[in-house]
C-alpha cells in the first residue's frame, strides 16, 4: 500500500444527495466537452469529485496518463461501474470480453487472441477491406447525396463480419447488430441513467435487454455454424475456436461470444466514426483535401489501393491521425485504483475512479501547437518521436492498448484512399457537433453531398500549405 503523504486533487465538494448529484451531472450530459475543458482550466491537469460516496478524478496530463496506463498499470483495473457491473456496466452487453475483463482471466484471453491480430493475419484481411470499399464507392455512383454515417457503419460492419466469420451477413442480422451497437452507445454514455436502479420498468431497460438478446442470437448462431465446419477456413472466429492455452484449454462458447461482440464494437464503431470526422474535416479544409487527392492521384493513378500501396500514402495516414487527435473515437476511458496509490502529487484512495480524458490531452497546446487547427502535416516522424508518452492515445495505452489497432488503421486507410480517390464530399448545412456517446458519433448523423472526381494530371509535388486556391 502506498503511504499517504499528500492529498486528494482539488475539485468539487463532496455530494451525497441524489438530487444534487443529478444537477451536478446534468451539464456534463448536455455540454460534456465544454464543461470538461472549462473544469481543467479552472482546477488544473487533475481534478476530483465525490458523488454519492464514489470518488472520481479527471486527468489530462500525459505524464499522469502514462503513469495510470503503463508505469503503475498494476495498481489499476477497469472501473466496475462503467465496464464490469453486469447491470449498469458495459458487461451487460460485452460480458467478459477484453474490454471489460481484468486480472489473470484478461491476460489469458489476450494471449489466446494475440495470434489472430499478428500483422500477417491482419494483412490477409486487406482484400476484404478493399472489396467493401469498392462496393460502397459503386453505390455512390450517380447520387446527389449520401448518408455518410450510415454508410461508414454499414461498410465497417461488413468488413468486420467477413473478417470474423468469412460471411456476408444478411440484412436482418446487420440491422440487429447495428441496432444493438447503437443501444449500447446510448447505454454507456447516459450518466443520469446510472443513478436509476436497473429493476425499474423503463423503456430504455427493455431496449437494452432486447439488444442483448439480438447479439446473443446472431453471434451464437455463427459460433454453432463454425463448430460444425470440418476445417479451418482462415477467419478470426475459427482461430478463436482453435486457440489453446498452455494447459490445452480452449474458450467456451460464452467466452468466444463475449470476445466477438467486443470486436464488433472495436472494429466497427471506432473506424466508422474516425472516417465520419475525416469527411467533415476535409470538407471544411479544401487545401488539405486537395493535398490528399494529389497524393492519391500520384500514387494510384486512378486504380484502387492495395495493401502494398499504403506505404506510399503517408499523407493519407497523417489525415487519419489528425482526425483521431481532434475527434478521438474513444474520447475518455476509465480505470479504478485497486489500492491506495499516488499519482503525481496526489494520493488516491483505493476504489477511486480515474477518468483519462483523451479529448482534453489531445487538444492541449503544450503538446499540439494550434490545437484546434486541422493540420495533418504536423504528423512527421520527428514530431511523433518528440511527443510525451500519454499525449496521443486514441487506442488507449500500456498493456491494455487496443488489440485491433493495426486492423482499424489499415481499414481506415483503405476505405479513405478508395473513396477519396473517386469522390469529394460536401457538408449540407453546418458541420455536426460531436455526440459523446460510448464512442464519438456526429450528432444527428452526417448527410453530405457527393461529387464524383476524376484523376487530376500530376505535375509537381504538392503540399497542403501550397495548394492553389
Amino acid at each position: 500500500m502506498t503511504k499517504q503523504t499528500g492529498h486528494f486533487p482539488p475539485g468539487y465538494p463532496a455530494i451525497g444527495n441524489p438530487i444534487q448529484a443529478f444537477f451536478l451531472m446534468l451539464p456534463y450530459q448536455t455540454q460534456f466537452f465544454e464543461r470538461i475543458m472549462r473544469d481543467f482550466d479552472r482546477f488544473g491537469d487533475i481534478f476530483g469529485a465525490e458523488v454519492m460516496g464514489q470518488r472520481q478524478v479527471m486527468i489530462r496530463h500525459p505524464d499522469l496518463i502514462h503513469a495510470v496506463t503503463t508505469r503503475q498499470a498494476d495498481q489499476f483495473h477497469k472501473d466496475t461501474a462503467t465496464y464490469k457491473d453486469p447491470q449498469k456496466g458495459l458487461a451487460k452487453f460485452l460480458g467478459s470480453g477484453l474490454l471489460t475483463s481484468d486480472g489473470d482471466f484478461w491476460k489469458r484471453q489476450r494471449k489466446l487472441m494475440a495470434p489472430a491480430f499478428h500483422f500477417r493475419r491482419i494483412a490477409g484481411y486487406a482484400q476484404i477491406m478493399s472489396d467493401e470499399a469498392r462496393r460502397l464507392g459503386e453505390s455512390w455512383r450517380g447520387r446527389d447525396s449520401v448518408d455518410v454515417d450510415a454508410d461508414m457503419m454499414r461498410a465497417t460492419l461488413a468488413i468486420v463480419a467477413r473478417a470474423l466469420f468469412s460471411s456476408d451477413m444478411g440484412d436482418r442480422d446487420v440491422s440487429r447488430i447495428g441496432g444493438a451497437m447503437t443501444e449500447m452507445q446510448h447505454f454507456g454514455s447516459n450518466l443520469l441513467m446510472q443513478l436509476l436502479p436497473s429493476w425499474l420498468p423503463l423503456p430504455a431497460h427493455a431496449r437494452q435487454d432486447q439488444a442483448v438478446r439480438d447479439l446473443d442470437e446472431v453471434v451464437y448462431a455463427l459460433i454453432r455454424h463454425h463448430r460444425a465446419m470440418p476445417a479451418d477456413n482462415g477467419d478470426l472466429l475459427w482461430m478463436l475456436l482453435d486457440a489453446r492455452d498452455e494447459d490445452d484449454r480452449g474458450m467456451t462458447d460464452r467466452q468466444i461470444r463475449d470476445e466477438l461482440v467486443t470486436l464488433f464494437l472495436a472494429g466497427h464503431e471506432t473506424t466508422a466514426n474516425t472516417l465520419n470526422w475525416v469527411w467533415v474535416l476535409l470538407a471544411q479544409h479544401p487545401d488539405k483535401e486537395a493535398a490528399l487527392h494529389h497524393e492519391l492521384d500520384t500514387a494510384l493513378g486512378g486504380r484502387l489501393p492495395t495493401l502494398d500501396d499504403l506505404k506510399n500514402l503517408p499523407y493519407t495516414d497523417q489525415v487519419i491521425k489528425e482526425a483521431m487527435r481532434l475527434y478521438p473515437p474513444i474520447y475518455s476511458f476509465g480505470r479504478e485504483a485497486i489500492a491506495d496509490v499516488r499519482i503525481g502529487d496526489y494520493d488516491l484512495p483505493k476504489g477511486t475512479i480515474v477518468n483519462l480524458m483523451t479529448w482534453a490531452v489531445q487538444r492541449d497546446p503544450r503538446w499540439f501547437p494550434q490545437p484546434e487547427a486541422f493540420q495533418p502535416e504536423r504528423w512527421t516522424p520527428d514530431f511523433e518521436a518528440a511527443l510525451p508518452k500519454g499525449a496521443y492515445i486514441p487506442f488507449g495505452g500500456g498493456p491494455r492498448i487496443c488489440i485491433g489497432n493495426s486492423f482499424a488503421s489499415m481499414e481506415a486507410q483503405i476505405l479513405l484512399a478508395t473513396l477519396a480517390g473517386r469522390y469529394r464530399l460536401r457538408l449540407q448545412g453546418d458541420a455536426p457537433q460531436p455526440d459523446p456517446l460510448l464512442t464519438l458519433r456526429p450528432r444527428g448523423g452526417l448527410r453530405m453531398r457527393v461529387e464524383a472526381r476524376s484523376v487530376a494530371p500530376v505535375a509537381a509535388p504538392i503540399h497542403a500549405d501550397n495548394v492553389p486556391a
